[in-house]
């Protein structure tokens, strides 16, 4: 082999590991305690859903393979898409990416309607056969593209408009339609709530001068829906309920068996009822790892919505402070360098995927114990699912590649 050959196979070699690297390996600066969080909560995760699904189809061990190996597939893929990502992204592409990027989300967002729904979302594209399916959900990417938005139009807006509106428009258009489209037309109210909570939140960052009216309609409005959650679950909010035409019956009864969930134990409530007995079995250290009773008893959802009451029975409390240890330190790591980065588009990457992860803890936390309606929201990185996981990775991503290009100056500009 000629010299000039050899050093053309040494270049491809090196060019080869350095793209192998950025599919592998954090970029420098990074936060180290985010990337083992996120590792710890994969695993986790991966091995929760093993267990959960043992009673879901009892003595059905392709199942139960198929659906460990669809979490384990979906965990490495997330990973490499996250590490890809916070290797490749900077702030500078924020502009660049829109509107494509928004239209291509409608786009995928609709295209669920050309698949059989679940129950009555049309909320998933789906894959395979015999019950053995890949299922997609393109809204939980389309959470991510809501708070990139807010970023992209609104973060260190140095011009000057004539009112707020002139100012966000096109934010507003642009997640408006991708609200629209998940809860009218899909169906899917969990989604289309996470994603508009994420926005309006992001919508609070910038200091721009036309953003502070906007701003403070949002907050009042944000008291005035608490305080109407607050009297929807309570006894005089019932009335109120039953005369809501907009609501299906089934939407109606979660409202009613978290107000009260011993009302119907053996119909509508018999679901919660499970996981309330599942967190008081499970006591400080639980049964053990795999010996749930309520996952044999009929509990729809093991290993989606109510996981986290298999999580309690088998590992007691200390499971499931080991899981909010997990979450907490993922949250205060964002919320950290948010305050010490001074771009805001970089502010509003790092608040929006924690107030990602914040909607999706209070929401399903809260459906599993009674303290709200279950709104179908899974618990991100536990939950069997491979949208939710691989989307709040990449999420988690894009915020390492603006922690990291703080120390290049990057996040400043």
């Amino acid at each position: 082999m000629t010299t000039k050959k050899k050093t053309k196979t040494v270049s491809r070699s090196r060019a080869l590991a350095a793209r192998a690297k950025k599919w592998i390996l954090m970029p420098s600066g990074s936060d180290l305690a985010v990337h083992l969080a996120i590792l710890g909560l994969a695993v986790f995760g991966t091995i929760m859903v093993g267990s959960a699904t043992m009673g879901i189809k009892t003595g059905n061990s392709v199942y139960l393979a198929f659906t460990v190996a669809k979490q384990i597939i979906f965990a490495i893929a997330g990973y490499a898409m996250m590490t890809r990502v916070a290797n490749g992204f900077t702030l500078g592409w924020l502009r660049k990416l829109f509107p494509g990027i928004v239209f291509l989300t409608w786009g995928v967002l609709l295209a669920c309607l050309l698949f059989i729904p679940t129950g009555n979302a049309h909320a998933w594209l789906r894959f395979g056969f015999a019950g053995l399916e890949v299922t997609l959900q393109p809204s939980e990417f389309a959470k991510i593209v809501a708070f990139l938005t807010v970023a992209a139009y609104c973060g260190d807006v140095k011009k000057k408009y004539g009112s707020w509106w002139e100012m966000c428009q096109t934010p507003v258009f642009f997640t408006g339609v991708m609200v629209f489209i998940v809860l009218v037309i899909q169906s899917d109210f969990g989604s289309a709530l996470v994603i508009f909570l994420i926005t309006c939140v992001c919508f609070l960052i910038p200091q721009h001068e036309n953003m502070s009216d906007f701003q403070k309609v949002l907050k009042i409005l944000f008291w005035i829906v608490v305080a109407f959650s607050i009297y929807l679950l309570s006894p005089a909010g019932t009335h109120m309920i039953e005369g809501f035409s907009f609501l299906d019956d089934y939407q109606k009864e979660r409202f009613f068996s978290a107000m009260n969930p011993f009302a119907d134990p053996y119909g509508n409530s018999y679901q919660l009822i499970n996981g309330l007995i599942s967190f008081a079995t499970g006591s400080w250290f639980g049964t053990g790892y795999g010996t749930s009773v309520r996952k044999y008893t009929s509990f729809p959802a093991a290993n989606t919505d109510y996981i986290l009451a298999i999580v309690v029975e088998e590992l007691g409390y200390a499971g499931f402070i080991f899981l909010m240890f997990l979450y907490c330190v993922i949250l205060i790591s964002l919320f950290r360098h948010a305050f010490r980065i001074k771009s805001e588009r970089a502010k509003i990457i790092l608040i929006g995927t924690a107030m990602y992860l914040l909607i999706h803890m209070f929401f399903n936390i809260g459906g599993v114990t009674g303290l709200v309606p279950l709104t179908g929201i899974p618990l991100l990185m536990i939950s069997a699912g491979g949208s939710s996981t691989m989307s709040f990775m990449v999420a988690v991503g894009l915020c390492q590649a603006v922690i990291s290009g703080y120390d290049r100056k990057e996040a400043k500009k």
